[in-house]
């Protein structure tokens, strides 16, 4: 398997996250010297505080996603080592984050790394457990599930729009989605999701079970890479 990514962005964005990181800090520590040493100026102080906290929540979601190792693209890397020869997995090249090309066919690769138990219920993914850290995260790390089912019909419909750029729409394979759970610590509970969903360490069998009966030719494949190329 090809392994194709954005090391730029990459980079860039954990640079981001570090900076904000530290901003924060400074921004925080500004605030309490102000509350201590000039009281009067309390309102100085209190902005300072939120700015300090929307500053570390912000930071801490780029660190998550971007600059702590190993990162969701390198679990990817990970997990579908040893893939099919002709596979080519995208990492930010297109406006779909990780997107997989293979005989499996084109697929849009959602992961996301809470612990606890995920599960669809009445229409809805959720997350259960945990623990007090996971806990913690989902509120002020910005790591909530969110809603997987409206973000792969975003992301389905982006990459299609970008594939109709640069080559015919008539020849756009049929796109699919994958909710991949990559904390080791989870637990899948997919009951009658409309997309699949599984866990990190189930995602190379899920493919290549997908490829016995091969969804894109070779000349696809090329078609497809060609149109990732020009990005």
């Amino acid at each position: 398997m090809k392994i194709v990514k954005n090391e730029a962005l990459i980079e860039r964005n954990g640079k981001i996250g570090n900076w904000l990181s530290l901003a924060s800090l400074a921004v925080l520590a500004t605030g309490m010297y102000i509350s201590f040493s000039r009281p009067e100026w309390f309102t100085y102080s209190l902005v300072c505080l939120v700015v300090g906290f929307a500053l570390t929540q912000i930071g801490m979601y780029m660190g998550n996603r971007w600059g702590r190792s190993p990162r969701r693209d390198e679990r990817l890397d990970s997990a579908l080592k040893g893939m099919h020869s002709e596979s080519v997995l995208y990492h930010y090249i297109a406006p779909a984050a990780h997107v997989l090309v293979g005989p499996a066919g084109l697929w849009i690769l959602l992961p996301y790394q809470q612990a606890g138990t995920a599960s669809f219920e009445k229409n809805r993914w959720k997350i259960k457990g945990g623990g007090f850290m996971q806990s913690y995260m989902r509120i002020f790390g910005q790591e909530g599930i969110g809603r997987p089912n409206l973000e792969a019909e975003t992301e389905t419909a982006a990459l299609r729009k970008f594939l109709a750029k640069k080559m015919d729409e008539e020849a756009i394979p049929e796109i699919k989605t994958a909710l991949v759970f990559i904390n080791e610590q989870v637990e899948v509970e997919a009951n009658d999701s409309p997309l699949p969903a599984m866990r990190l360490k189930d995602l190379k069998e899920f493919l290549r079970n997908e490829s016995k009966t091969r969804k894109l030719s070779n000349a696809q494949i090329q078609q497809i890479s060609a149109a990732f190329s020009e990005k």
